[in-house]
Formats: C-alpha cells, structure tokens, sequence
C-alpha cells in the first residue's frame, strides 16, 4: 500500500493535551507513574502465577493471559502519548498509526472476547464444579485462549484496512493522543458510512456479544449459589466472581460509551477525556483489582516473599510458608 497516494498525507499531527500545555510536566509525571505501575503490576502478576504451581489453574490462565494484554495494550499507546507531550515532534507516520489502530483494535477485541471466557470459567467451577476438571481441561483452555487472539487480530485487520483506503486531504491533525477509528473517520475527508457501520456492528457484537455471555453466566452462578446452604459457601462462591465483576463493569463501561453511541453524538473533547481513563488507567487497575481483592493471589505473594525473609532472618522456611498458606 502507498501510504502517500492512497491517504493524501504522509504523517499525523497528535493534539494531544495540547489545550493544557501549562499542566504537561504534572500530567507527563502522573501518566509515567501510571505505565510503571502498569508494566511491574501485569508483568509481576505473569510471573506469579507461572511460579506458584497452587496458581496453575484454568482462572490463573486466563487472568495471566489478561496481564499479557493490557501490558501489550498500555506499551501500544502510553510511550508514544508520553513523547507526544514533551517533545515539539507529536507526529506519527501513516503506517505507524496503522500499526497503533490496529494492534489497539485487536488487543482490545481479544480482551472482550477472554472477559467471556473468563466468566464461563467461573460458571463452570460454581455451577458443574464435578465436571470443571474435564470441561476446562489445560488443552481446552489453551484452545479457547488461542481462539480469542485469532478472532481479535483477524477482526482488526478488516477494520485497519478500511481506515488505510481513507482518505485525508483537508487536516492531517487528530484531535487525540493515539490512533483511534473514531476520531481517524471524524477526520477522513472520504464518505465513512460503510467504516462507521462497521466499526458499530463490529462492537456490537464484540461488546453486546461477550457481554450477554458473562450476563448469562452470572445468572446461573447467582441461581446455584442462593441455592447453597453453606453461608461459608456462598460467600466463597461470591469472592471468586466479584474482582471479575468489577473488571468487567470499568472494562465495558468505557466501552459502550465510545463505539456504541451514535456518530451525531460523537465529541472529540469528551472522546478523549474517556480514552485517558480506558488508555492508562484501566491496564493498571486489573491486575491490583486481581491481587487486592483475591485471597489466592494473596497468598502466592505471602509464598513468594516470607521464605526470603525467613532465610534472611534465620527463621525455619517450611512452617513458615505454611502458616502464610493458612491466612
């Protein structure tokens, strides 16, 4: 593809935060503490559960394979923003944002479609806890893990390809400080009917899709547990499903609010506001929602760290690993 000829520019202007110039070492600061804490969070958070075999379990898969997202997904979009706002240079060529929209895209499908296979492990373990072994079996997983990524990759390759055959001759600035389809068709000086359809259907039935999958999941979770009789049992039951839930609600949120509203609706300013939260924060909150707020993670950590400090102050390794199992 001829970037020149086919898009009439060769390069994009980032707006970026430009209208709060005055605040850009404040901002500059905030996000990079943000991607640090992103990158140590998702990365420790992979490490763990590949050295803790009690982690070695179809939910750890998934939520390692999450990590591996939102990792790819922050380092896709947060050095560039960071460049952008101390550097006078905030372009980027026109192949590189079409490298950024489409590994954007296909991070952010594949992580909708593991959201649901997220939550039809946790059906399966409260539901058919005696199949669970067999039904999510580690070649299963592994499958079903496979064919999230190849769905999100081959989905954002349709969606990259319409946005290459754009044209965009009257401005090459986006109002944005990444390569976004929202703001690349508000942009375009092409008819983008077809690109907004798509990009609509598409997330529809990425969003709506996997969304009626973790909805219907959770109804039969709640039905089995209001039937448990053990109060131990329920809030057990509960404790395993409440971080994904919150994941989901942030995840989806943000989600629902960019690319299904319709196009007549659509501002630049607040696109923007609401990509900081899904561009930055987001990727940070998963893994501390996971570790926060699972005991299990919890005590892998316990595992990871009190037999260092047991060595180191001379203490006996194996009762105490043991008792940090136990809290």
């Amino acid at each position: 593809m001829s970037t020149e000829n086919t898009s009439g520019v060769s390069e994009f202007i980032f707006v970026g935060f430009a209208d709060v110039q005055e605040l850009k070492i404040p901002i500059f600061t905030l996000l990079l503490l943000i991607y640090v804490i992103t990158v140590v969070g998702n990365l420790g958070m992979i490490l763990l559960i590949r050295m803790d075999s009690q982690l070695h379990t179809p939910m750890y898969f998934f939520l390692s394979n999450l990590a591996i997202l939102d990792f790819c997904y922050s380092s896709n979009i947060t050095p560039k923003a960071l460049r952008t706002l101390l550097s006078e240079k905030r372009t980027i060529s026109f192949l590189g944002c079409l490298i950024q929209v489409y590994f954007f895209v296909a991070l952010v499908s594949t992580e909708c479609i593991l959201f649901g296979l997220m939550a039809y492990d946790r059906y399966v373990a409260i539901c058919n806890p005696l199949l669970y072994t067999s039904i999510m079996s580690h070649t299963r997983c592994v499958k079903m893990a496979g064919a999230a990524f190849t769905a999100g990759f081959l989905n954002s390759i349709i969606h990259t390809t319409l946005v290459g055959t754009l044209s965009f001759c009257q401005s090459n600035e986006i109002n944005h400080f990444f390569c976004e389809i929202p703001p690349l068709l508000k942009l375009s000086c092409s008819d983008t009917a077809i690109a907004e359809a798509l990009v609509f259907i598409s997330a529809g039935i990425n969003i709506l899709g996997s969304l009626l999958i973790i909805l219907s999941s959770y109804l039969y979770i709640l039905s089995t547990v209001l039937r448990m009789k053990s109060a131990k049992g329920r809030k057990k039951a509960f404790s395993t499903c409440i971080s994904h839930l919150i994941a989901v609600i942030i995840f989806y949120g943000t989600g629902l609010f960019i690319y299904l509203q319709p196009s007549s609706n659509y501002s630049e300013d607040q696109n923007k506001m609401v990509s900081v939260f899904y561009a930055f924060v987001i990727p940070m909150l998963n893994p501390l929602i996971y570790s926060l707020r699972n005991k299990e993670v919890k005590d892998a950590m316990k595992r990871m760290m009190v037999p260092k400090f047991g060595q180191r102050y001379g203490r006996a390794v194996a009762p105490t690993v043991q008792l940090g199992a136990q809290v």
